[in-house]
Formats: structure tokens, sequence, C-alpha cells
């Protein structure tokens, strides 16, 4: 008897870490997205890449997801005002005007606007759910962006001052807000339907949002070569950066909310440093250490503030 209570215990404090083991998974992906992303700028057109990274994740999980749909067809039919929110903004918006904006933008004016991510996700909750925030997990945002100002501007903050905002700058501030929508607007996705039924038809939906303006795109020139490398880079995109990806923020999302899961995005611009430093050969710096130990102490401070009773979908 006293030998369950410990077992018991050691299971209730997995089950309140795996969020958040989960989000920093997430923003591995994403991370290398970002280098996937700008090693096909320049060959692969913007919409492109959106467009058939989420035709083929939607092709490769359908064998999967299929049983799950059994039965729950009225359940669609009656949220589809709510799927079709989800997966217009969280699959075809926020990665079109993400990779448009890449393909405009520095790397570092765009991984200072992907910063300030985490107060978007709290600015849309509190419009739409009214949810405030606590003086810790203010004190941690603070904290962990100043981490990832530290990095952007290479321990300079002169460099910062010379930031010169371009029509890239702007698409990748478009999608900032589209993704704290797609966050908040989480906690009223369907629980009838499962993870990756769930998953299944916001990315259909997605796709056909931005069917017209990938034609549109293929009509002005833009083409995508078929070799190799290419299909490599858009399966990569496909099964981590956005099947495994998408999962593991929805159901983080849903267990510890909105806010808290926008705080760990600060990890994306320590993982692009190391990914720089293994990959592309990059020395590193000691402004490098300074902002990934301030980064991760931030998300620390944020994800651990107590949270109110229910606050979590």
């Amino acid at each position: 008897m006293h030998d369950a209570l410990p077992a018991t215990a050691q299971r209730r404090d997995l089950q309140a870490l795996l969020p958040y083991l989960l989000l920093v998974l997430t923003m591995f992906f994403w991370s290398s997205n970002w280098v996937v992303g700008r090693a096909l700028h320049g060959q692969v057109p913007p919409i492109a890449i959106n467009f058939w990274r989420w035709t083929a994740a939607s092709l490769i999980l359908l064998p999967f997801s299929w049983h799950q749909f059994r039965g729950k067809w009225p359940v669609i039919r009656r949220h589809w005002l709510v799927l079709c929110g989800l997966g217009v903004s969280g699959v075809g918006l926020f990665h079109s005007l993400v990779y448009t904006g890449l393909s405009e933008t520095t790397a570092i004016n765009a991984l200072l606007l992907n910063s300030v991510l985490p107060a978007m996700i709290i600015c849309t909750s509190w419009l739409w759910h009214r949810e405030t925030i606590s003086l810790r997990q203010a004190a941690g945002i603070v904290v962990s962006f100043a981490g990832a100002l530290a990095i952007i501007a290479r321990g300079q903050p002169a460099m910062l001052l010379s930031l010169s905002v371009n029509r890239g700058d702007l698409w990748i501030a478009l999608a900032l807000p589209i993704w704290g929508i797609y966050s908040v607007m989480l906690r009223q996705r369907p629980m009838q339907l499962g993870a990756l039924a769930f998953l299944q038809v916001i990315s259909v939906i997605g796709v056909a949002s931005i069917a017209p303006f990938y034609v549109w795109e293929l009509l002005q020139g833009g083409r995508m070569p078929v070799d190799l490398p290419t299909a490599a880079a858009i399966l990569y995109v496909a099964l981590g950066a956005s099947l495994l990806s998408y999962v593991f923020w929805n159901y983080a999302v849903a267990r510890v909310g909105a806010n808290t899961a926008g705080f760990t995005v600060h990890l994306m611009p320590a993982f692009g440093t190391v990914m720089a430093v293994i990959f592309l050969g990059e020395a590193v710096h000691a402004y490098q250490v300074l902002g990934i130990s301030l980064i991760l102490a931030g998300v620390f401070v944020s994800t651990s503030a107590g949270r109110r009773p229910g606050a979590a979908a």
C-alpha cells in the first residue's frame, strides 16, 4: 500500500512534466524548420513550401488518423467554424506569411520579430479570454526576451538601433498575431475529436485555404525543383515541424495554457544558435552562451509560475 503511493506520485510528476518536454521538442523542430526554410530560399517559392509541406503531412497522417473519424462526422459538422479558423490560421496563413517574410528579410530581423510571439499570445489571450499574466510570468518573458536580444544583437546593443524595417519584416509581423489567434482558439477545439483526427482536419483545411495562392504563384512563374534534396527537405518539415510539432503543441497548450506554452518560443533562437554551430561550423561566442543562459532561465521562471485552477483548457 505504501509502495503504491510513491509510484502514483511519480506518475503525477511525469504527467506534469510531459507538456514541457513536448514543448522543448516542438521548439527544436520549429527551429530546424527555419534552417530548412533558409536553405530552400531562392530555390522553392514560399507558398509552394507550405503547400507541399502540409500536403505531404496530410497524406502521411491519413492512415493513422482515419480510424478516429468513426462516428465523429457530426462533431466535425457541429464545430466546423472553429476547425476552419484553426486550419486557416495555424496551418494556412501563419507559415505562408513566415516563408514569404524570410524571402525578403534578414535572419536577424526575423528572429527578433519571432521573439515577440509570447507577448503576442498573451495579448490575444487577454483580448479573447481576459486571461491575466502573473508578475512571475512577466519577469520570465523579460529575462528570456533579453536573452533572445543578446543572441540577435551578437552582444552589441548598437546593432538593434541599426535594424531597418522592410517588407519581409512586415510579413512576419503580420504572421505573429495569427499564431496568437491559433493558440488561443485551441481552447475551443472539439475535444471529442482525437488528436490525430483533429490535426488531419485542420491540415486539409489549411491546404485548401492556400491552394488558390499556390495556383497564383505557379501562374507567376514560381516552380519547385523536383529533386532529392528538395523532397527530403519537404518530407522533414512535414514530419517534424508539421505532424509531431503540432501534436505536441496542441497537447501542451491544452495542458498548461497558451500563455505558458508561448514562453517556450524563446528556446528557438537558442536552438538556432546550437544548430548553426553544429551544421554551419560557426564558432561559439560569449554572447551566445549568455543569451542561451538567459533564455533558459526565463523559460524556467515563466513555466514554473503557478496558474489559477481551471486556467488551462
